[in-house]
């Protein structure tokens, strides 16, 4: 029993004292989105997504997206807007009218799609799909060159 108690005592300190994850926050609101680029002076990354339904979105999602290198990276560049068309998920429809506005405005063919604006709103590239093989690094890689352009 002393031992379980200090074994927690020992994981509630070790816990205390990590570094704290970053926890990007994902907006979905374009012109909130875009407002907060120009103020923060950073990119802003739309990902066009069907959350709910896309194998390669979900891949994504979960190989990069999620991860504490890219939200380590995406916290100092970008303002993160996510542009999703579910299957199963009820949107409001003033979100729905967004996507679908936002969708036909970049010429949207394929998801995932990653959309990069600078602070002013000018268009700096494109990723469209997933490709594994490429892995995080790979990704983020590809974010960087863009940001550079």
């Amino acid at each position: 029993m002393k031992h379980l108690i200090s074994s927690a005592l020992a994981a509630a300190i070790l816990a205390s004292t990590a570094p704290a994850q970053t926890q990007v926050q994902w907006l979905t609101d374009f012109k909130k989105a875009q407002e907060q680029a120009k103020a923060t002076n950073k990119f802003l990354l739309i990902e066009f997504t069907g959350s709910d339904w896309c194998p390669p979105c979900r891949m994504l999602q979960k190989e990069v997206l999620s991860t504490r290198e890219f939200q380590e990276y995406a916290s100092k560049n970008f303002v993160l807007l996510e542009i999703d068309f579910p299957r199963a998920k009820q949107q409001p429809a003033e979100l729905q009218q967004q996507n679908q506005t936002l969708a036909e405005r970049f010429a949207i063919d394929g998801f995932p799609s990653i959309i990069l604006l600078n602070a002013d709103g000018k268009k700096l590239g494109q990723l469209v799909g997933y490709d594994p093989r490429a892995g995080r690094q790979g990704y983020i890689d590809a974010l960087e060159k863009m940001r550079k352009s």
